[in-house]
């Protein structure tokens, strides 16, 4: 997430999001029987099948939710075609996480359905799915498991790039599912308030990121601020006006190439979402996710927190070699890791083994 972060999850609020040059990787291979395989887990050989538009794991283990989930809909998609199938093995590898298993919060479970869900329809369509197609079903699948959600991560996850980002709003779709006949007709309807527009980013402007070291529970920090939000409707029409003007800057900022709108438009978005926390007394901004925006605005740069905030990792841009490594150097000194982490130009595509 570059910026406006919680007013997303408000009909019609706009946010910026990029997706990262780190990957899950999905392999489909034709076998004599259904197999899972989750190799982060060191779950393999899972049997499964698909009845009566449901994926049935021959496993219970809270770790496949999400797997299952974009099959469910990625197999009951496929059927409501008349598209024929054939026994699979599905084998998962993520490379989003730390090798110790820290986690640092890059929108795993998002990769996972979108990844999940063109490597199904890749396999068994005819023609290349279009982009609007596998967002929608791998948001279907994703806002099941989990019940909320913007969406904005399975949107960096399958157009790629930096997004300019309206969401659809979980409840909307929850209810959509309910009253929809079928996944087909939902996917082929127009979707409620979703805008997604890629940004061309100046190539000279450089997105640095770093961890703060803790990981932070989205899933419990939004429910915190929409109950501030229930409660004091006035001053989170301010934040929301806040994020807003901030985000307004930023599209301007990368339309007219300009840095110090730019920088502006970042700058004030940490501020609204230091703010809000402070006001809904949730801790959006740690210290270090504090340190982590003034280390870059000492070097000529700036920096914010992204996501949720709570811990996880904030981001930085800059335009210098020499300001990327002041920086980076004393985000190491502060207890920060800078990760070799930018933002990547596609979305979920299919390579071939050499």
């Amino acid at each position: 997430m570059v910026a406006g972060e919680y007013a997303v999850l408000v009909p019609n609020q706009h946010l910026v999001v990029t997706a990262v040059d780190r990957f899950i990787y999905v392999k489909i291979e034709k076998s004599q029987k259904n197999t899972l395989h989750l190799n982060d887990f060191q779950l393999y050989d899972i049997p499964w099948e698909f009845q009566d538009g449901k994926v049935y794991l021959d496993i219970k283990d809270d770790r496949t939710s999400f797997v299952q989930s974009a099959m469910d809909v990625a197999f009951t998609y496929l059927q409501e075609q008349g598209v024929t199938t054939c026994p699979i093995s599905l084998s998962i590898t993520s490379e989003l996480d730390d090798e110790s298993g820290a986690k640092y919060g890059l929108g795993s479970s998002a990769a996972i359905v979108t990844g999940v869900v063109t490597a199904l329809l890749r396999a068994f369509l005819q023609q290349k799915p279009r982009e609007e197609f596998i967002f929608k079903l791998a948001a279907i699948a994703h806002v099941k498991t989990q019940g909320s959600g913007s969406g904005a991560d399975i949107a960096a996850s399958t157009y790629g790039g930096m997004l300019e980002y309206s969401s659809f709003q979980a409840d909307w779709l929850l209810e959509q599912l309910q009253q929809t006949i079928s996944i087909t007709e939902l996917v082929q309807k127009e979707w409620a308030y979703l805008h997604i527009r890629k940004l061309p980013f100046p190539k000279q402007w450089k997105m640095l990121v770093g961890w703060t070291g803790n990981p932070a529970s989205t899933a419990k920090l939004v429910p915190e601020v929409l109950k501030y939000k229930q409660k004091n409707k006035k001053q989170f029409q301010t934040f929301l006006e806040k994020s807003a003007q901030a985000v307004k800057d930023i599209l301007l900022g990368i339309k007219r190439e300009s840095l110090e709108q730019f920088y502006k438009g970042i700058k004030d978005n940490h501020e609204a979402l230091a703010e809000i926390g402070r006001l809904a007394n949730v801790p959006i901004e740690t210290s270090l996710l504090h340190k982590l925006k003034q280390i870059a605005e000492k070097y000529d740069s700036v920096g914010k927190l992204s996501g949720a905030g709570g811990g996880d990792c904030g981001i930085a841009f800059t335009t210098s070699l020499q300001n990327e490594k002041q920086i980076k150097s004393a985000w190491k000194a502060t207890g920060i890791k800078p990760l070799q982490i930018t933002m990547y130009p596609y979305g979920a595509k299919e390579t071939q083994d050499e």
